[in-house]
């Protein structure tokens, strides 16, 4: 009698008890010392809906009982359910097992295997198998603690999350539910249709879908991999916006900035501050201040200390380098070929080649140089030319033939620091390339006095049909070298094999008998001029319509005869490599030294960099 009335005291106890509530929910472990436990009171206790049963455990000091099946609780609109819960009344923590699920409004589902609850800080820890979900996104992890006041979740352990376009994995991870973003730490991954992203550390916004990064970051797509330190990733439109040294790099390209746009759809990119761009299959380098590359339309534009390096020939390392204030680079998708284009203040360097010009197209599909507005060339430390306008084809990278339009100008100087002069309305040079051993070079030399008046005789007879030493003679005929500038080897050297001189040709030259020697100074006018080459001397000579021929004798050179009218020695205004790569000023920019200097030095430590790694 005494056990039953025992069992229906404790039932009626447990009957009872399901009508109470208990505490707020505490925080996991130790409450922030910033923000103190909250006050437990009547209206913060949880309400226990329902459970199969209930048994109460005798713990000293402590109400505690046990709920079996169909666990149903609740507490400040959050709702709680699983198959087991241990309810301390006193602590007001709640411990549950099997299929827990956590329900907050009817945005947030939260289960679990197991979760602890504290009500005076509501907090839940939710273990094993457990699997978060809102309208955005689904988490996945072994482990989350969620913080209900602050609506933070976090998981300390690897987690999955999923949303309508977006995979992300990482080892440890927080989710805002408010401002529904989230903050990834270790190994985050990223996948997207348009793209894989892996870093070290990633904000993503799952209401936005853009991704914030401030550390090591690479984002991979089907065009190419883009790397960055700090920026922002649309993972919806597939816009990338990145700072501190970005770089995407394609099949073809590759494009460094310090700050870098690129949209992955219209591959669109524009970087800015110490820009590099490489076009991988061409062997090209575009550097500059700012670059805006038009990937769909295969159209570049560079600005601020703009310069673009070409290897013009693989076997001798020789590369071609042209600065200008705009640089343009046109690409041809069909035949794989390029165009450059170069805006005002154009400048060009290569070993046998060197100019200056307003404006400058480079094709690769010819092998042509075109050059506008009285351009200047000089080429082999032999020659100067100009005209009004100007082109040059390569062949095999080398100088093969100049075709010079309007004030077409050429002058060389020989070996004995003479000025040969050629001017007409057009003017067509043709070069030829050969391989030459140094040690046969021909030395300039001075002897005894020659016979001046059988020697002037000799040319007169043959100027107007065929001459030895005509004016064309001292203009392309090849410099000699000194004696202590010889050495034993072969050396590839491009010489001139003819040239065409069209309308009002005129010929200035010093003539010079086979030993080097003063002959006299050559004038010859003529419509026009075909003189030819063999062995880098003159072989034949045709002035065809009526030539006006005078050879004045070397006693007789004054200085009124040593010039055509025009004449210009421009050597000094000859660019160099460094003028071209912005680390130099060239002379007609000396007046202004100072402002250039300041704009130089954001440049200048990089560009030498740039020169000892990429441009060399």
């Amino acid at each position: 009698m005494i056990r039953s009335l025992t069992r229906f005291f404790v039932a009626f106890v447990g009957f009872g008890l399901l009508f109470l509530t208990t505490d707020a929910l505490a925080q996991v472990g130790a409450p922030p010392a910033s923000r103190p436990p909250a006050a437990s009171g009547a209206n913060d206790k949880v309400e226990l809906f329902h459970a199969d049963s209930l048994v109460v455990l005798n713990i000293p000091g402590q109400a505690v009982r046990k709920l079996h099946n169909n666990v149903r609780l609740r507490h400040k609109g959050v709702l709680m359910y699983c198959n087991l819960a241990i309810q301390n009344v006193t602590t007001n923590v709640i411990e549950a097992y099997g299929n827990v699920r956590l329900v907050q409004g009817d945005t947030i589902t939260v289960q679990g295997d197991s979760m602890l609850y504290y009500g005076n800080t509501r907090q839940a820890n939710m273990r094993s198998h457990v699997v978060m979900r809102d309208r955005k996104m689904t988490l996945t992890t072994a482990q989350l603690d969620y913080d209900m006041l602050s609506g933070i979740a976090h998981y300390p352990v690897p987690g999955r999350i999923v949303d309508k376009e977006n995979v992300l994995t990482s080892r440890e991870g927080y989710y805002d539910t408010r401002t529904k973003l989230f903050t990834f730490y270790r190994d985050v991954v990223l996948v997207n249709p348009k793209g894989t992203i892996t870093a070290d550390s990633l904000l993503y916004n799952s209401l936005t879908r853009i991704a914030t990064f401030q550390g090591p970051t690479k984002i991979k797509n089907k065009e190419g991999v883009l790397t960055a330190v700090e920026g922002q990733y649309n993972t919806v439109t597939g816009i990338s916006n990145f700072q501190r040294r970005a770089t995407v790099e394609t099949p073809k390209y590759r494009l460094t900035g310090d700050s870098l746009y690129y949209d992955n759809v219209s591959e669109l990119g524009i970087a800015k501050g110490n820009v590099i761009m490489v076009a991988k299959d061409r062997k090209a380098v575009i550097l500059g201040d700012h670059v805006r590359y038009n990937g769909k339309a295969g159209i570049s534009r560079v600005t601020g200390h703009a310069v673009a390096k070409s290897l013009a020939n693989e076997t001798t390392n020789d590369t071609l380098y042209l600065r200008a204030d705009t640089l343009f680079s046109f690409d041809n998708k069909v035949t794989n070929t390029r165009r450059l284009l170069g805006q005002k203040n154009v400048f060009l360097y290569k070993s046998d080649l060197q100019s200056k010009c307003d404006s400058l197209i480079y094709s690769t599909a010819d092998s042509t140089i075109y050059f506008y507005k009285k351009p200047i060339v000089w080429s082999q430390n032999k020659y100067q030319m100009e005209a009004d306008s100007m082109r040059v084809l390569l062949k095999n990278n080398r100088i093969n033939t100049m075709f010079m339009k309007t004030k077409s100008f050429i002058i060389s100087l020989d070996t004995l620091q003479n000025y040969n002069q050629v001017k007409g309305r057009t003017i067509t040079a043709y070069f030829v390339t050969k391989r030459v051993h140094s040690d046969t070079l021909t030395p300039a030399v001075t002897g005894a006095p020659v016979n001046q008046s059988a020697a002037m005789a000799s040319v007169q007879r043959n100027v107007s049909t065929v001459a030895t030493n005509s004016p064309a003679q001292r203009v392309m005929v090849k410099n000699s070298t000194s004696p202590a500038s010889t050495t034993a080897g072969v050396q590839e050297q491009t010489v001139l094999d003819r040239v065409i001189v069209d309308g009002n040709g005129q010929s200035l030259y010093y003539a010079l008998d086979e030993k080097n020697r003063m002959i006299g100074l050559n004038h010859v006018e003529s419509s026009k001029m075909n003189i030819e080459f063999a062995d880098n001397k003159v072989g034949r000579i045709r002035f065809y319509g009526h030539p006006d021929s005078q050879l004045i004798p070397p006693k007789e050179i004054t200085e009124d005869v040593q010039q055509l009218d025009g004449f210009r020695w421009r050597e000094s205004e000859k660019p160099t490599k460094g003028q071209v790569l912005w680390m130099e000023i060239p002379p007609a920019e000396q007046p202004v030294a100072k402002k250039i200097q300041k704009k130089k030095t954001t440049i200048k430590p990089l560009a030498k960099k740039l020169v000892q790694r990429d441009i060399n």
